[in-house]
């Protein structure tokens, strides 16, 4: 990081035309923008609660994020990448469909409770009553994408004989979405992990057996 005291030390013309080095950890700030928007949503976060939670002005985070929109984009990625992408992982390294959504649903419970971080899912509740154009729907076409992975690994197992040949591969999987969406939904309103932990295994039950 560059002290003050470093920038005061450039010399000549040079340096002052190169402008002023960013004097703030970019990543850092992002996660605390992440932080905020997962905690109060895009609408009630204002530029104001970002400076302020990100330790940097208003200039700075223009310059750093773009606007408020590009900051939430790049936030929303930020988190699909550290927090959310235990169901791509879960779909990817599982041996079956059905392990595959048991384990997905085991980590929703634990990833939406976790301590030391806002409750819930991002991506489920960030867009709650917004008003903005675009936002809404960005963060819809995620959760639908979503979906149709969950389908297309349930599609795989009934096409390895894993699933009954006449396994309704679209609505098993919008329950599985129903399930991840309320489980969020739960959890910020208190559930603990067991609790949820307990929703997923009474959702397991309802697969089909080949």
């Amino acid at each position: 990081m560059v002290s003050s005291g470093d920038i005061k030390g450039a010399a000549g013309p040079a340096a002052r035309h190169r402008g002023r080095p960013r004097s703030f950890d970019r990543d850092a700030a992002l996660e605390k923008a992440v932080l905020a928007f997962w905690e109060h949503g895009y609408e009630a976060t204002s530029v104001s609660d970002l400076t302020q939670v990100m330790g940097i002005g208003a200039p700075s985070l223009y310059a750093a994020f773009g606007d408020k929109r590009s900051l939430f984009d790049e936030a929303v990625n930020s988190y699909s990448a550290r927090y959310g992408s235990f169901g791509d992982r879960a779909l990817a390294e599982e041996p079956t469909a059905r392990a595959a959504v048991d384990r997905m649903l085991r980590e929703a419970a634990a990833e939406y409770t976790a301590p030391g971080r806002p409750r819930g899912c991002l991506v489920i509740h960030a867009a709650t009553n917004c008003t903005t154009p675009g936002v809404e729907e960005s963060l819809r076409e995620r959760r639908i994408a979503g979906i149709a992975a969950i389908e297309r690994r349930i599609r795989e197992g009934v096409a390895a004989g894993e699933l009954p040949a006449d396994t309704d591969a679209a609505a098993l999987a919008r329950h599985t979405g129903a399930m991840i969406q309320g489980m969020s939904q739960q959890a910020r309103d208190g559930a603990s992990k067991g609790e949820l932990e307990a929703l997923a295994e009474l959702a397991a039950r309802i697969w089909p057996h080949s």
